[in-house]
């Protein structure tokens, strides 16, 4: 299995960026997907999961109606729309493969190597 991110950089506040995430070794269209993020000092946390269909999306509070998770089973990506940015965007953002997504617990098993991610003000 491998994921890698990609599209990350410097941007200003208000600002667009779109992540990408590129899968190998494994089927695609049979797991969920899910970006998380770290923050300098903080634990790295959910940003957004799509099921396998990409009919089911969820977001963590702060970022609905800013971001979009999106994902190409044909062409083995997985995407991460980020509009309106903010200072507080800024983080290292990585993609994951879910094991396990029940209610609001999701267990990634594969991470990315990451892509960082700075807003300015």
């Amino acid at each position: 299995v491998q994921l890698a991110e990609s599209g990350g950089g410097l941007v200003q506040a208000g600002g667009s960026l779109r992540l990408s995430c590129a899968a190998s070794g494994f089927t695609l269209s049979s797991y969920a997907m899910a970006w998380f993020r770290q923050a300098p000092g903080k634990e790295r946390g959910l940003v957004a999961a799509i099921t396998g269909s990409g009919l089911i999306k969820t977001y963590t509070d702060s970022v609905k109606g800013r971001f979009t998770i999106s994902r190409d089973n044909g062409k083995n990506t997985v995407y991460l729309q980020m509009n309106s940015l903010k200072f507080e965007d800024t983080a290292v953002y990585y993609c994951a493969r879910l094991e396990k997504w029940e209610s609001n617990t999701v267990e990634p098993g594969y991470w990315g190597q990451g892509t960082q991610v700075t807003v300015s003000s």
